[in-house]
């Protein structure tokens, strides 16, 4: 199905050399109207190795693009970029990595099963050079950097507590709440826990203010890749994915609240939609929206509005319904001067290619 003509639809990024694919993206706008966009860039596919943070920039509200700009490379495979403004030209960017015995115990058959020769020959190798590195470097976590101006420099790598897709988010007060899942046993209470996580400090230091509640019926490993937003009644709404039964779908996401700004949090409830994982915006206009990615048949990026602070929600919304396979999603939205919305994603643009970096302008 063509893309409705109330929305356009563009690519930030698309590249199909050995290390063409891109994921998992996060985009944001800074005080002067400047989109920056992050993602996993520089890989060979949705698993491997080689994942580096890259960051494009717009200076045109999303027409064109730089090319990408490597923020991060570390020896392991960097996943899952976020990104958040700060205010007088700072911009945080978040990552995590797996250990590296993720990848030698249990990736490197689906490596070498899931890609050519050359590419496995290649990143077996990579994955070899594993067992040279100091313990510190081989043990995966969670990750932050500051930029200070703009994005041309950036500051040390902070090791943090939580990891989500798009980071966490800025409150009135200027803190910053992660709601995020604790991997890898990090300063964890019970292993992977969704927890909830506040800054004063730019995310220099955090303080743990509550671990949610697991629904009954629920096991701690059904949930990931959480977000939060604060709505325009001061309440914070937080969105999380879900994964396996009891769910209808299987591949869902739950919302909860927190009165107290991150301290306690309602038990968080199924919304029952094909999709994840989800992220939150406040429009201009006060209304709440939430972006996930699709994948099962029509495979794509959707969207639910509310206009009363997350009591209820609109029917779907489709911002685009022509992915070629469900290796797709994790859209992230701003808000342009015009009142449109711009959500970034991946997915391929047509069959047989590596994953891109595309958007869907759109309208309220």
């Amino acid at each position: 199905m063509s893309i409705d003509p109330k929305k356009e639809q563009g690519t930030i990024y698309r590249a199909q050399g050995m290390y063409g694919y891109q994921g998992w993206p996060s985009v944001c706008k800074d005080e002067n109207g400047v989109l920056y966009a992050v993602s996993s860039g520089y890989r060979m596919q949705h698993v491997c190795p080689f994942g580096k943070t890259v960051m494009y920039i717009s200076r045109d509200e999303g027409k064109t693009w730089t090319p990408p700009i490597i923020v991060n490379d570390t020896e392991l495979d960097d996943r899952d970029a976020g990104i958040i403004s700060l205010g007088n030209g700072k911009l945080l960017v978040t990552w995590f990595t797996h250990p590296t015995e993720v990848y030698q115990n249990t990736y490197a058959r689906y490596i070498k099963d899931s890609t050519s020769p050359e590419e496995a020959l290649i990143a077996l190798a990579q994955m070899a050079s594993y067992r040279v590195l100091p313990d510190e470097k081989r043990k995966g976590g969670s990750y932050m950097r500051l930029s200070r101006d703009y994005g041309v420099t950036w500051g040390e790598t902070v090791r943090i507590p939580v990891s989500a897709p798009h980071g966490p988010n800025v409150l009135a007060d200027g803190s910053l709440l992660y709601l995020g899942k604790e991997l890898y046993s990090y300063g964890a209470e019970t292993a992977e826990v969704v927890a909830s996580y506040k800054s004063v400090d730019d995310g220099q230091t955090w303080e743990k203010l509550c671990v949610l509640d697991t629904p009954e019926g629920y096991v701690l490993d059904n949930f990931h890749e959480p977000h939060v937003v604060e709505m325009p009644n001061g309440r914070l709404l937080g969105s999380i994915r879900a994964q396996g039964k009891p769910s209808y779908h299987g591949f869902t996401f739950f919302m909860c609240y927190s009165d107290d700004k991150g301290k306690t949090w309602t038990t968080p409830k199924s919304m029952d939609i094909s999709g994840s994982p989800p992220h939150l915006m406040v429009h201009s206009s006060g209304a709440v929206i939430c972006v996930f990615g699709r994948r099962e048949v029509p495979y794509g990026e959707r969207a639910i509005v509310s206009r009363d602070n997350g009591e209820t929600w609109s029917d779907e919304y489709v911002l685009c319904d022509n992915g070629p396979d469900g290796d797709l999603g994790y859209p992230c939205s701003v808000e342009l001067s015009d009142g449109s919305i711009l959500t970034v994603y991946y997915q391929k643009v047509a069959v047989g290619e590596k994953c891109s970096l595309m958007y869907t302008k759109w309208w309220l």
